[in-house]
């Protein structure tokens, strides 16, 4: 059981950072601009659209809204967890 809990933190880990680099890439991304960007290039057009699709879907679009709002909330960083 205790493999179990080390892969839920590793994973745990590894979402925390890629949600730091994903805020990294948007502040970067209006401080500099363009698409020209390696690697952060264009994270706040591909958020726009993806906010602009769940809009357009109505109902279904805000309930799916509402489950990745629930899925990152109340996480805390992984140091705090520990």
């Amino acid at each position: 059981m205790d493999m179990f809990g080390h892969v839920k933190n590793v994973v745990r880990e590894l979402i925390d950072i890629s949600l730091v680099l994903i805020a990294l890439a948007i502040v970067l991304s209006i401080l500099v601009g363009g698409p020209s960007m390696p690697f952060f290039g264009q994270v706040v057009d591909n958020l726009t659209g993806l906010v602009g699709k769940l809009g357009s879907n109505g109902l279904v679009g805000l309930i799916v809204l509402g489950l990745i709002l629930w899925l990152f909330s109340g996480r805390g960083t992984a140091v705090a967890r520990k």
